[in-house]
């Protein structure tokens, strides 16, 4: 788990985490999440606005299956882009 502490409600429960990057203004994260007695992986974005971060973007994986579909949604573009 990343030493800062995830900015995400107190409603979920973060079970662990990985920031992707971090700046004075953007934070990025994947967060491993129990919501309702449901695990949940969740991407999300944050902006530093008046020293606080504020979510900006979120975007949650309910399933191995529907993180299948996303793969290979990717995958097929990823050789497009630029190294």
């Amino acid at each position: 788990m990343s030493e800062d502490k995830i900015p995400i409600s107190e409603k979920l429960k973060v079970l662990d985490s990985v920031t992707i990057y971090k700046t004075a203004k953007w934070w990025s994260a994947v967060v491993l999440v129990e919501s309702f007695g449901r695990r949940q992986v969740a991407m999300y974005v944050w902006l530093n606005r008046n020293g606080r971060w504020r979510r900006n973007q979120k975007f949650t994986i309910h399933s191995r299956a529907e993180w299948s579909q996303i793969k290979e949604a990717v995958e097929k573009f990823i050789s497009q882009l630029a190294m």
